[in-house]
């Protein structure tokens, strides 16, 4: 599957010349925003391609969806990775384009890794519209995707879409010495319960859980559920509502039960000793600040009217909240905004939370 890599392109400067480095939030087509942001950072534009003298931009994936200018930040992206002015870990948005996009291996029930029900085409709808006159680029763009890194170790912080587990991140350097997936993984991963889909749920989507009893929920979109989407941030937690977080509430005597033991000790946990960790994925609100000394979620929902974030990363070992830099999403470049993230919605999981 290749060696562990940082990230492939000619850079502006190793990696020990940058003096710091700006960690961006999900993008989701917010091209314009996201050039603001640039600016505001101080990066500028040579010969078309944003870059800084001192600094390198890592963007924490979802760049794709939702959005309205999709295929140009994507360009933007791309041009400042091929420079080395930026880096990039993969989304889970630019992960079911490729299982969306792929055919399925003989024998399998579906055509498409990703199966093309109403609700897949709908979440996938605005890219693919945004490339149907540029198809050559939308498959050169699937290739490209191939190249993002799923997890990010440098200089004494980490980057990852949705959630660092330890456990299974080393699984996975041990077995292919690399921070990539090839085609292979990729049909690998949609075989509920195989490594290959663990890794991609876990570090791509965040941690969940199965409700008690085999019970199940009925969300706002008429959905049944027997899991339930947790963060994996929380301190000492001691009931089911400690750790729910998704849009529908838990009903009241499921979210009031206390973890069994043997649940406690199943429980994700990112020890305050451990280097900060970078990731978005969350569609947090309010005003940006670490979630925990070594904790920071940089997604505040851009394309739903909310915040494009970066944090300056300067090798400190506990966040700053003084060094949230964002700007706001002006409604114009917004589509009408929904309730729900995808995976939420159309995403249940068989693995349990472990």
């Amino acid at each position: 599957m290749g060696h562990l890599q940082s990230q492939p392109g000619s850079a502006v400067g190793s990696a020990a010349s940058f003096r710091g480095y700006d960690l961006i939030g999900d993008v989701h087509g917010c091209a314009n925003t996201l050039s603001k942001l640039l600016e505001v950072l101080g990066y500028r534009q040579v010969n078309g391609i944003y870059q800084h003298r001192q600094r390198q931009a890592i963007f924490i994936g979802d760049i794709v969806d939702r959005g309205p200018r999709v295929r140009e930040a994507l360009h933007l992206v791309r041009d400042m990775v091929d420079r080395g002015s930026a880096r990039i870990v993969m989304g889970n948005h630019e992960y079911n384009a490729l299982c969306y996009c792929t055919r399925s291996r003989p024998g399998s029930q579906h055509e498409y890794l990703r199966e093309h029900s109403p609700r897949h085409n709908r979440l996938i709808a605005d890219t693919l519209e945004q490339f149907a006159n540029y198809g050559h680029e939308w498959n050169e763009f699937l290739e490209w995707f191939y190249t993002l890194p799923i997890f990010l170790e440098l200089d004494g912080f980490r980057a990852v879409h949705a959630c660092w587990d330890d456990q299974l991140i080393e699984q996975f350097k041990t077995q292919y010495q690399s921070n990539l997936i090839d085609e292979d993984f990729l049909h690998a991963s949609v075989a509920s319960g195989s490594f290959a889909f663990k890794v991609m749920d876990r570090l791509l989507r965040g941690t969940d859980m199965r409700l008690p009893d085999n019970r199940h929920m009925v969300g706002r979109d008429g959905l049944t559920r027997h899991f339930f989407r947790t963060l994996f941030w929380a301190d000492q937690p001691r009931t089911y509502g400690d750790i729910v977080f998704q849009p529908d509430p838990l009903p009241d005597d499921i979210a009031s039960r206390p973890f069994t033991d043997a649940e406690q000790a199943r429980l994700l946990r990112y020890p305050v000793s451990e280097p900060p960790v970078f990731f978005g994925h969350y569609w947090m609100q309010g005003t940006p600040k670490p979630i925990k000394p070594n904790l920071a979620c940089l997604d505040y929902s851009a394309v739903k009217y909310g915040k494009l974030v970066a944090y300056r990363m300067d090798g400190e070992t506990k966040l700053d909240a003084r060094k949230f830099v964002w700007v706001d999403v002006p409604p114009p470049e917004l589509p009408e905004p929904d309730d729900y993230d995808d995976d939420y919605v159309e995403y249940e999981s068989p693995s349990d939370y472990r």
